[in-house]
């Protein structure tokens, strides 16, 4: 997310008529819109291959996966937020609007920069409080790395990944994955320190 884009406040109704016209994206917080910066082709690059492996492993089944474009809408604490998450699996066959999902199972986020405390903090606090929410995953865009959160019963757990040839099995979605495939096409070394970090 990036600097505030406009200050005055706006309802949800005028925000979704906005940015249906708008030509860049905007996140919303309680009233006030976001513009987000442009992602870098490396950025694109990992949130594609997941996309790509998520969407033929899902093929066929009731769940629905989703890249870049596609609004979150949360109520958190009264407020109305929408993000746009990098990728999201909804398997809920009554989360239906036309122009955002509320209940997804699966969210993943790739790091910048500019987005790396907001995805780690921010969004892992408003993310954690969704009862449909069983998996985030956050993925490094400048090295081979990966922090995966998973919901078991009332807890949260949380592993780091950075080993090329960890194995990571996404929750909800039940993908299991090498992590360097996520990395294919970005020219990152596959070194790493040793291993893949515990919950």
């Amino acid at each position: 997310m990036s600097a505030q884009f406009q200050p005055r406040w706006l309802s949800v109704e005028d925000y979704l008529a906005f940015e249906e016209r708008s030509e860049i994206k905007h996140e919303y917080i309680n009233g006030e819109i976001y513009a987000m910066a442009g992602a870098s082709v490396r950025h694109n690059r990992i949130a594609g291959n997941l996309f790509a492996r998520l969407l033929a492993h899902l093929r066929g089944s009731p769940c629905q996966v989703f890249f870049a474009d596609v609004k979150l809408h949360l109520k958190e604490l009264g407020a109305d937020i929408f993000y746009y998450p990098d990728l999201m699996v909804c398997c809920d066959p009554n989360d239906r609007d036309p122009y955002y999902r509320t209940r997804p199972c699966l969210l993943v986020e790739v790091l910048s920069s500019g987005t790396a405390r907001t995805d780690q903090r921010e969004k892992l606090f408003a993310y954690a409080r969704l009862d449909s929410l069983q998996g985030y995953l956050l993925l490094e865009q400048d090295r081979i790395g990966a922090a995966l959160h998973w919901r078991e019963g009332s807890d949260w757990r949380r592993a780091e990944f950075s080993d090329p040839d960890a194995e990571l099995t996404l929750p909800c979605a039940g993908l299991t994955i090498r992590l360097a495939e996520l990395y294919e096409g970005t020219d990152l070394p596959e070194t790493s320190p040793n291993a893949e970090g515990s919950s």
